[in-house]
Order: C-alpha cells, then sequence, then structure tokens
C-alpha cells in the first residue's frame, strides 16, 4: 500500500458534499489520502495528533475545510512545515465571507494556500500539483488534465 499523501481535515461532517469534491480529484489522479473529522475548537488536542500521525504515515500535503472562524487551517499550519491547503465554507450568515477572511489572514510566516469559498475542487487540484514537483506520473497526468480542458473549450466553438 502507498504512503499517505494528502489528509483532509474538515471542521464538521455538514462540510463533506462539499469535500467529496477533493476526493474526487484525488481519486481520479491516484493520490492516496485520508479524510478526518476535526475541529481546531472542539477538538484541538485531537487535531494536533491527526497532524502528527499524518506526517509519521508520509503525508505531503494538508487540505483543510472549516466555516465561520476557519482556524481549523491555521492550527495545522502551526504544526506542520507541509504545505496546508484552506477551504472556505459556505455556512453561517457570512455564507463562506468570513471563513475566507479567516483562512486567507493568516499572520507573516505562516502562509495557508486558501482556495475560493467551497473551492474544494481546486484545494484537490493544487494538492496533486504540488506533489507532481516531485513525481512524473502525476505531472503527465495533469499535463492530460490541462489539455482535455483545453480541447473542450476549443470543441465548443
Amino acid at each position: 500500500m502507498e504512503p499517505l499523501k494528502v489528509l483532509i481535515l474538515m471542521g464538521s461532517k455538514s462540510d463533506r458534499p462539499v469535500m467529496e469534491k477533493t476526493e474526487a480529484v484525488l481519486d481520479e489522479f491516484g493520490v492516496p489520502y485520508k479524510t478526518m473529522i476535526r475541529s481546531a475548537h472542539r477538538t484541538p488536542e485531537a487535531t494536533i495528533q491527526a497532524v502528527k500521525d499524518a506526517e509519521i504515515a508520509g503525508c505531503q500535503v494538508f487540505i483543510c475545510a472549516a466555516g465561520m472562524a476557519a482556524h481549523l487551517a491555521g492550527v495545522v499550519c502551526s504544526k506542520t512545515i507541509k504545505p496546508v491547503i484552506g477551504v472556505p465554507m459556505a455556512v453561517g450568515p457570512l455564507q463562506g465571507e468570513d471563513a475566507l477572511h479567516s483562512t486567507v489572514m493568516m499572520p507573516s510566516g505562516l502562509p495557508v494556500a486558501t482556495v475560493g469559498i467551497n473551492g474544494a475542487k481546486n484545494a484537490g487540484l493544487l494538492a496533486v500539483q504540488i506533489l507532481a514537483q516531485q513525481d512524473e506520473r502525476l505531472s503527465q497526468l495533469l499535463k492530460a488534465d490541462r489539455n482535455a480542458q483545453a480541447e473542450a473549450i476549443l470543441s465548443e466553438a
């Protein structure tokens, strides 16, 4: 079995329908991942332990989905030097605007790559791009995917 490459953390089980798009991308590219529900506020110790366990298992990229205050990506970033991708979730009265600002406005020295609100597909693709820097198979698959996207647009003309 291939070592874990990506850990997907969601702040709530209600995030799953959106984050299934991340899982679909990783499945499409054959990237081993694990998905867990962890909360920066309600389960901080379990969140930190998940990061430690994932790194031991070989994890190279973390994807964190959270809404409202959206501190999950920041907590994960504070515990690893691996890339962290934040996915702001469209929940609560501000429908993700608060989560977007919370995720993208990390303090200097603790960067979190942030995709758009509910940008789960792009989070998966960004993780694959990061991994492709050291994986020629993924690099070729990404190039083929980009070419297919271009061909689909051009065939609509």
